[in-house]
């Protein structure tokens, strides 16, 4: 297992999708995961330090963990399956180490708020440094490593209400 951490956020134009980036500690390598709205504003959210009166979902789930008596060890990317990432979440809970299998994007959301180190297996940088091209055309606010040019910060700023359709509730 090899050190990430996360560099930047980014917006892949081409599946509309953000785009978390994690760049090997030390080195130039980077492991790009296509994740969810959801999971991109709330580690957006943290990078900027934007706080919440009342806790958001990653923000309980830090509580309720502590509140328990575990402390995130660190997480682990381990592989990918048909295009999807997996992930585990390595607690201690009074010495136990509890392993808890979880989305990379909701792992990573943890790990920020609870300082939690990231890993990702070297076969998935390895692969990921011949599979993706990473575009730095001078769009991404000086972001290196930012997929199609455009940050998640400066694609959410030029959405309108329509375009995220209609939340009952």
């Amino acid at each position: 297992m090899i050190e990430v951490s996360v560099q930047s956020l980014a917006f892949d134009r081409t599946s509309n999708t953000p785009v978390v980036i994690l760049r090997e500690v030390g080195t130039d390598r980077i492991l790009p995961i296509w994740i969810g709205p959801g999971e991109a504003s709330a580690i957006a959210m943290h990078l900027g330090g934007v706080a919440f009166q009342r806790p958001l979902t990653h923000d309980l789930l830090v509580s309720v963990l502590g509140g328990l008596g575990g402390t995130l060890q660190h997480v682990l990317i381990t592989r990918v399956e048909n295009s999807t990432y997996f992930a585990e979440m390595i607690i201690d809970r009074g010495g136990d180490l509890i392993s808890v299998d979880a989305r990379p994007s909701d792992s990573i959301a943890i790990a920020l708020r609870m300082e939690a180190r990231i890993f990702a297996d070297d076969a998935l940088l390895e692969s990921a440094g011949q599979a993706v091209e990473v575009a730095d055309d001078g769009e991404s606010g000086g972001d290196e490593g930012a997929i199609s040019g455009e940050t998640l910060e400066e694609h959410l700023r030029k959405l309108r209400p329509e375009d995220l359709g209609r939340f009952d509730g």
